[in-house]
């Protein structure tokens, strides 16, 4: 029988732990590497060697196509997620988020997040304040992390009173407790959209990009926190 090498995926961070489950229930031998969107995309861009990439952020992959760094016609959206603020595990609920309770929360420290410019959950939140009109009093108080897994790790560590991430973050970590879900109008859609790499056309990442749309990978998904998309069928 023919050997098949690994398929090397590029992966949001967001995505760990769940993403080990999906590979695990396809027939398909990758190796994950994890980071910011952002980054991931900027190293596809200057030829690292991944057969798949993932992000979690749509404005990203169409600077990746831009970049003619994806295969054309291989993106496709197949999760969506929703944004939450987390406290330590045990934190009373936030009734009103308003500036002054978010700013009495944090109690002189710090609100942890991804990078505003860079990381989409960071870039979300971003979004989500400037729209609820919190950004000018917050933006003070942040602070901004290389990816959404680390600002979980500040809050679960007691470094940080609040973090913003996604609901899937939320529940992959004992240490925290959701104390707000963030009103979805207040940003853009938040959806996780995958390529093929352009000139990677490693036949198991093919098959891999198929299996993420499947009802199987679809249910491990969704019992970590990530939901279906609108219009994957």
């Amino acid at each position: 029988m023919p050997v098949h090498a690994q398929v090397t995926v590029f992966a949001a961070a967001s995505l760990q732990g769940a993403l080990e489950d999906v590979a695990e229930a396809s027939d398909v031998d990758i190796v994950i590497s994890y980071g910011g969107s952002g980054l991931l995309a900027r190293q596809v861009a200057q030829g690292a060697p991944a057969d798949l990439v993932l992000l979690a952020n749509a404005a990203w992959m169409t600077w990746l196509d831009g970049q003619g760094a994806v295969k054309a016609g291989s993106q496709q959206v197949f999760l969506s997620n929703q944004l939450v603020v987390v406290g330590p595990a045990g934190a009373d609920r936030l009734r009103d988020p308003n500036a002054d309770a978010l700013l009495d929360r944090l109690d002189g420290g710090r609100l942890a997040l991804g990078q505003t410019q860079a990381v989409p959950a960071g870039i979300y939140a971003r979004e989500w304040m400037e729209t609820a009109g919190l950004w000018s009093v917050l933006r003070p108080h942040l602070a901004e992390t290389e990816n959404v897994r680390a600002a979980l790790a500040l809050v679960a560590r007691g470094e940080a009173p609040l973090g913003v991430v996604y609901l899937s973050d939320a529940r992959a970590e004992l240490g925290v407790d959701v104390v707000h879900i963030v009103n979805p109008e207040h940003h853009a859609p938040i959806v996780y959209p995958a390529a093929i790499v352009a000139g990677r056309d490693h036949p198991d990442a093919q098959a891999f990009h198929k299996f993420l749309t499947t009802k199987t990978a679809q249910d491990i998904f969704a019992a970590h926190g990530f939901a279906r998309p609108e219009g994957l069928r």
